[in-house]
């Protein structure tokens, strides 16, 4: 799946290499942001290990897969993910929690509208100013790699095809259908509840990180037989609150005053924490 998908984001930048701006702009929302963000959530699988059995494949495969989101993201994303679910709701640890800065000034709409447009590029740097590290190899890996086909890639097509790729991205974690799930995922829309569930459609196009609650229960646990653990422990789940549309999580997000980037769950920090190791 995730070899198909990177071959249809080439095709795709292959045709796009002579079109215009507004076409490109087009294709890259309703077809890159799609794929790309699969292939992110795909990123996401293979930070648990869960393509292959030997781990080093797994961050071998990722720097594959990193290749159409057009900037190195899967080396450090692997990191900080893993350290979400060691740290869940940890201020500094956990980079998955917005800033006090950005709970300040995601206050109304228009910024949180604002906000969720730029969501990817929070994202990526929200680590590095709450939680930096100095580069391992597999990051310098990443970061090559990444430099080399991306240069390969204007020499042959052009930027226009160049252009088109992390433009998908982009727009992908932006105000997008798919990108409903990094709100869906730990706001709290029920005060008490701090991981929430989708069981929609969407799933299809995001290896079922829709099911959350049962993924952060069991990590190690691949996206495509989360669904045959629901069905197995139904007692555990059925009574939770879950949301049934990520569009919709969208709008409530951005409308409801009582909503932002404040609605989380913080834990306080032991003096004594330690980061667990996150390069197994």
């Amino acid at each position: 799946m995730c070899t198909a998908l990177v071959a249809l984001q080439l095709v795709a930048a292959w045709g796009l290499r002579d079109a215009p701006f507004w076409l490109i702009l087009c294709v890259a929302y309703v077809l890159g942001g799609v794929v790309n963000h699969a292939l992110l959530l795909a990123i996401h699988e293979l930070s648990h290990n869960l393509a292959f059995e030997r781990p080093v494949h797994n961050r071998l495969f990722a720097l594959f897969v990193n290749l159409p989101i057009g900037v190195p993201a899967a080396a450090t994303f692997r990191h900080y993910h893993l350290l979400h679910h060691a740290h869940q709701g940890e201020p500094r640890l956990d980079t998955d929690l917005p800033t006090e800065l950005e709970a300040t000034l995601l206050r109304t709409g228009v910024r949180k509208a604002f906000w969720m447009l730029f969501q990817g590029v929070f994202y990526a740097l929200r680590p590095l100013a709450v939680c930096p590290k100095r580069p391992d190899r597999w990051e310098v890996a990443n970061f090559v790699v990444q430099l080399a086909f991306d240069t390969l890639l204007y020499q042959v097509w052009g930027w226009k095809a160049l252009l088109y790729l992390p433009l998908s991205s982009f727009l992908g974690m932006g105000l997008h259908p798919v990108a409903g799930h990094f709100l869906s995922e730990h706001y709290t829309f029920t005060p008490g509840q701090e991981t929430y569930s989708y069981y929609g459609l969407l799933n299809r196009v995001a290896f079922n990180v829709g099911y959350h609650n049962e993924h952060h229960d069991f990590p190690y646990i691949p996206g495509s037989r989360l669904p045959l653990l629901r069905k197995l422990a139904p007692e555990f789940y059925e009574t939770l609150t879950l949301h049934t549309s990520w569009v919709r999580v969208i709008w409530q997000y951005i409308t409801n005053p009582q909503l932002g980037a404040h609605s989380r769950v913080k834990r306080v920090i032991r003096r004594d924490a330690v980061p667990r190791s996150a390069s197994v």
